[in-house]
């Protein structure tokens, strides 16, 4: 049944008018158990209704009960029908595209058909695959038709849960179901053509998996835990146990129904707890709980579904556990009424365990709780300020212990009387006394007891210095024990610095040393020593004494001047040096400082000052206004305040350096003031240059001579000779004119026999010298830009120093052209230094042309 309404068929209930018949949320109606129906027409009144609006709305749903058919074979004997079957016998054939019967014969019907849900059981056994239905088109008559399915589980995972024969469409399901892995199908049939066209439209199928009771409930937890006070009244809370059944929980496959199988222990009755069968809840449901009797029960707990029906319903159980709680319902009782004991007085133990007397027990039943614990106090006692009860380590036993010292010399004995009840009052009802009472006597016995100094951590006061074998105090300890006959003696237990001895029967403290108030053994003007002071007892007892002596100071220490080093600038009124001192000692053998400067040497006073600030600064500065930079000594005499006063000649190393406007030290007057003059430190500066020369003059001697190697070589290689080249240096002429001469006249001459053959000393200008000449740097074949400087200054040094060279106005032969040559000789150009010409301007040419204008310019004064 379907039900739609505004918001959607959302939250909307079904309800019907048959307790045979129920209906699920999504309008399955469904029969709620196996029935047999008498009659061949069944009339259910639905109710669908909203919780929300409250609204109700009724359907009429009729059933037809069809006779049980044979046809399509015989179903095997023994076998029910399943509700799946029941749909195929009342038709076997489903025709989802009906037609209408109208006046002019079959006639297509728009509209489809609803197909009602298909219903298969789970955990079906078969045989597989078994047939759902049929589905056919009224079609199949005229053409060939071909079916199909498509949806979850037919072509989508989980796959072939479903197929169908194309030809006669009949649907198949090819495994048992599982309703817990999955409730519902929702598939659509297809019919086409052999062309595969479209004949009908798609039909929805629905699919729904009938629950079996195939799961038992499973309880949350296997073991409960709870807890519920003693003497509760029947009816009262204990807990909730709680089961899942994974079945259909609308049905009675999943509902389940709780009940108590077993109790232990039984008492005081088998049935002290019960549980609501739906909820789980358990209650007591007996009085006569008691801890003291039961502390905990064990119940099992047995969860049924099919509603609690154990013929046919599966089951699971659990374990509770409950837990008896104490109330206090007891009174505490002494087990004896009076106690005699005895104890040993010991002040070194007195409030602890070890100095006890035998334990007071008391009846409590309620052990470990507030009604156990019980409170033990003396009432009736001359003094009951020295004792008090504590816990004992057994379940039901109270400790009385000293709590104050006790001393056999003062008492030696003790009654009292002592009373026990609970932290908690009793419960309500109970008619018992709360308290109980019993009596104790203890007996103390005498033990040694150890001297011990009346006056411990005892302070004495004097001055320091005091001579060795000084007597400062006697420092003596009491034996307590006066029935005792015994002597105590007295030894060192702790004397840091060794100043002190101590008289073995007496006590008497005298100096072993000089005390000094500034040693690292005095902490805030304190020395502290401590001794030992034992008896001769069975057995011998011992105490110690802690004797603190506060040394007053005397002034033993001269001051010492601070700071040891400063700095100050070589010209006065810069900067100034502040001065102070350090004394050892405390006040008023201190400060306020006298500083002054020594008559002797007489430097110190013409060269420095002292400007005195306080009672504890100066201020050291310079007197003359130039003082040469260095390190100086300067003695200061420091004189302290005390009585008589102390003084001291301290020196202070000074470096007076130069410095600049800032007043601060610069870097060549700290040099200075490290102990270098100015002289020193010019000779460093020289010598440093002196050796960056020699190594710049070795680096360019070592280039020359790779330089020279290589214009040797030049000269040697006639295929490295430029001679026969001509070489383009500028271009100074005015056009093509310049450029017609004759090459002829720069050729190599074959021989030079009529050279060497010529007087010595007598040769033509336009000849190649005969004798040695100066070897001038080659140009490489292809020059690096930074070599070409560098050849025509090596070139031009090798000119200057060639001994062989013609003067400045003589003709310079730069290269052999042979002999007879056309160009004729050129000393008809004749130089003349008269005449109005004016040299100065190569003055502006550079160094190269200043010595051309030393020796022309300057006129006739020259």
């Amino acid at each position: 049944v379907k039900f739609n309404n505004c918001a959607g068929n959302k939250g909307v209930r079904y309800e019907t008018n048959s307790l045979d018949f129920k209906v699920r949320a999504d309008g399955t109606l469904y029969a709620a158990h196996h029935l047999q129906v008498p009659s061949k027409q069944l009339i259910l009144v639905v109710t669908a209704w909203d919780p929300q609006t409250l609204g109700k709305w009724e359907a009429v749903v009729r059933f037809l009960v069809a006779e049980k058919s044979q046809h399509n074979g015989h179903k095997p004997k023994g076998r029910k029908a399943l509700p799946g079957e029941l749909v195929q016998q009342q038709s076997d054939t489903l025709l989802p595209w009906r037609q209408h019967q109208s006046a002019n014969g079959l006639r297509r019907q728009k509209r489809d058909w609803v197909i009602p849900p298909i219903n298969v059981p789970e955990n079906s056994r078969g045989p597989f695959p078994q047939q759902l239905v049929r589905i056919r088109s009224d079609k199949d008559k005229e053409i060939h038709i071909r079916y199909s399915i498509t949806g979850v589980g037919a072509d989508q995972p989980p796959m072939e849960v479903f197929n169908i024969d194309p030809v006669s469409g009949r649907m198949y399901v090819t495994r048992p179901m599982d309703r817990e892995e999955r409730a519902s199908y929702h598939l659509r049939a297809h019919a086409v053509d052999m062309n595969g066209n479209k004949v009908e439209n798609p039909i929805d199928l629905y699919i729904y998996v009938i629950d079996m009771n195939d799961n038992r409930p499973e309880f949350i937890n296997q073991v409960y835990n709870g807890s519920v006070d003693e003497g509760s009244k029947p009816g009262t809370y204990v807990m909730t146990v709680t089961a899942n059944d994974a079945d259909d929980g609308t049905t009675a496959n999943g509902m389940v129904r709780y009940r108590i199988v077993t109790q232990t222990p039984q008492s005081p009755s088998q049935n002290m707890f019960t549980i609501n069968s739906e909820t789980g809840d358990i209650v007591t449901v007996a009085a006569g709980l008691d801890r003291e009797k039961v502390q905990q029960y064990i119940v099992i707990v047995q969860a049924t579904d099919m509603e609690g029906n154990l013929n046919y319903g599966l089951s699971n159980t659990a374990t509770a556990i409950i837990t008896v709680t104490d109330v206090n319902d007891n009174p505490p009782e002494f087990t004896t009424s009076t106690v005699t004991c005895r104890g040993q007085w010991s002040p070194l133990c007195a409030g602890f365990p070890g100095c006890t007397s035998p334990p007071l027990q008391s009846l409590m039943g309620q052990a470990g709780s507030r009604s156990w614990a019980g409170m033990g106090l003396p009432t009736t006692t001359s003094s009951h300020s020295h004792f008090s009860s504590s816990q004992h380590k057994g379940p039901r036993e109270k400790v009385q212990h000293f709590a104050a010292a006790v001393d056999y010399e003062m008492n030696r004995a003790f009654m009292l009387t002592v009373m026990v009840s609970n932290q908690a009052p009793l419960a309500s009802g109970i008619q018992m006394s709360f308290q109980s009472t019993a009596g104790v006597t203890i007996s103390v016995t005498d033990v040694n007891e150890a001297p011990y100094f009346p006056t411990n951590h005892k302070l004495i006061r004097l001055e320091e210095g005091v001579p060795t074998g000084t007597v400062l105090t006697t420092f003596s300890a009491v034996d307590p024990d006066r029935f005792m006959q015994q002597a105590v003696r007295y030894s060192k237990l702790s004397d840091p610095a060794n100043w002190l001895n101590i008289n073995a029967t007496n006590g008497q403290i005298t100096t072993a040393a000089v005390l000094d108030r500034e040693s690292d053994y005095i902490k805030n003007n304190v020395y502290e020593a401590t001794f030992l002071a034992a008896d001769n007892g069975i057995p011998p007892a011992s105490g110690t004494g802690t004797l603190q002596i506060y040394l007053i100071d005397i002034n033993d220490n001269t001051p010492e001047l601070l700071p040891k080093e400063a700095q100050i600038c070589e010209k006065p009124n810069l900067n100034v040096i502040n001065i102070t001192a350090a004394d050892a000692d405390i006040d008023p053998n201190v400060g306020p400082f006298v500083f002054e400067l020594p008559s002797v040497p007489s430097a110190v006073r013409k060269n420095w000052t002292i400007t005195r600030l306080n009672g504890d600064y100066a201020q050291l500065s310079l007197r003359i206004m130039y003082l040469e930079a260095g390190v100086y000594d300067v003695p200061i005499i420091v004189t302290d305040s005390g009585n008589p006063p102390l003084y001291n000649t301290s020196v202070i190393k000074v470096k007076v350096c130069p410095c600049d406007e800032n007043g601060d030290c610069t870097t060549i007057g700290a040099v200075a003031a490290a102990g270098l003059g100015t002289g020193a430190i010019i000779a460093i500066l020289i010598c440093i240059i002196i050796l960056l020369t020699m190594v710049l003059l070795f680096v360019v001697w070592m280039k020359r001579r790779e330089k020279e190697r290589h214009t040797k070589q030049l000269l040697i290689d006639p295929e490295d000779d430029v001679r026969d080249n001509i070489l383009k240096y500028d271009e100074e002429g005015g056009g093509e004119e310049d450029q017609d001469y004759d090459l002829s006249q720069l050729q190599q001459p074959e021989t030079m026999d009529h050279v060497l053959n010529k007087t010595p000393g007598v040769r033509r200008v336009d000849e190649r010298p005969i004798g040695a000449e100066p070897q001038y740097p080659i140009r490489p074949v292809i020059p690096h830009p930074g070599d070409i400087g560098d050849f025509i200054n090596e070139g031009l040094r090798a000119a200057d120093n060639d001994p062989t060279a013609p003067p400045y106005d003589s003709l310079l032969v730069f290269d052999y052209e042979g002999s007879g040559s056309t160009a004729g000789s050129v000393s008809s150009l004749n130089s003349s230094s008269s005449g109005d010409q004016d040299y100065d301007y190569l003055n502006d040419w550079g160094p190269r042309f200043k010595k051309l204008a030393d020796m022309y310019g300057g006129g006739e004064e020259d």
